[in-house]
């Protein structure tokens, strides 16, 4: 029977119906909305008035959504922004009243166990490998192997966190990097210093916008991990981090409501290659909501 999984991320709200048939996952229908969530409140620890209006209607859409394909099984995933407001559980609440969808806000660590069992699902873990979810609240590592999981954290350093802690610049100056990488320095908590993997998997998101500006074309519809060649994914990091606004938003392989933040996507990626001496970088089209699908809730 097929069931519909919603993703509440602080910056894009996804939606997933699917079912498990023998072991695999049989993809009907996927949606994506760039809510915002987290704009405009998310260091205040609240929602703005607009960013719960936008998060509202989406969930709408989705419900009507299920509602033509006759799912009725429907679970929505609160993550960082809803964590972190004062005010998440007014979302929590008009969702199951009002349209029958419930919503369950989950910690930093289930966020980050789910989205080890998304990942899995299209990549082997032949040897220690690290897991990035880059959020807009926080990001994700999941360090795992044969055997399962063996580290794993949530920390607070999603792009929209650190946008708004920048206040919103259009362009990126050396002084604005330098803060972005002072910022996840003060973030990290020594975890990196556990962490014995030369293979880093970017989940889903963030990272499919990666492979598509080195690319130029759509990521692949498929259920396996793809890597991105080293080189041109560092030249590309430079270029994104260094471009100007007016360059982001002319080049169409960024996504609309990545062009203003993806160079602290860009930098967050590229620091984690150097401190960790990453010597292969894969993209996994799964992430959390697949993992629901796998492990549940």
């Amino acid at each position: 029977m097929s069931k519909a999984v919603i993703d509440l991320g602080t910056n894009t709200f996804n939606l997933l119906i699917a079912e498990v048939e023998q072991d695999e996952l049989q993809i009907i229908h996927s949606s994506k909305y760039a809510v915002h969530l987290g704009m405009g409140g998310i260091n205040n620890g609240i929602i703005s008035v607009d960013a719960m209006e936008r998060a509202k209607q989406a969930l709408v859409n989705f419900s009507k959504c299920c509602i033509d394909f006759n799912v009725k099984d429907i679970q929505g995933v609160g993550t960082s922004a809803l964590r972190a407001a004062a005010n998440g559980y007014a979302l929590v609440n008009y969702a199951n009243s009002e349209l029958g969808i419930p919503i369950k806000i989950i910690s930093g660590e289930m966020e980050a166990e789910l989205v080890y069992h998304g990942v899995k699902w299209t990549f082997p873990f032949n040897e220690a490998s690290l897991i990035m979810d880059i959020g807009g609240g926080s990001t994700e590592f999941i360090e795992a192997d044969t055997s399962g999981i063996i580290n794993m954290t949530s920390l607070d350093i999603g792009v929209s966190r650190i946008f708004q802690y920048l206040e919103i610049p259009k362009e990126f100056s050396k002084s604005h990097i330098d803060s972005v990488l002072t910022f996840l320095e003060s973030k990290q908590n020594g975890f990196f210093s556990k962490i014995n993997a030369a293979v880093l998997i970017g989940s889903s998101g963030s990272f499919e916008t990666l492979y598509e500006v080195i690319f130029e074309k759509k990521f692949p519809d498929q259920s396996k991990s793809v890597e991105l060649p080293m080189e041109l994914l560092m030249n590309r990091l430079n270029w994104l981090i260094n471009a100007s606004l007016e360059d982001r938003m002319n080049n169409k392989w960024i996504v609309p409501m990545r062009k203003k933040m993806i160079p602290i996507t860009a930098i967050k990626v590229k620091w984690i290659i150097e401190k960790l001496g990453i010597k292969s970088v894969y993209v996994s089209p799964y992430s959390l909501k697949e993992g629901v699908f796998s492990r549940g809730l």
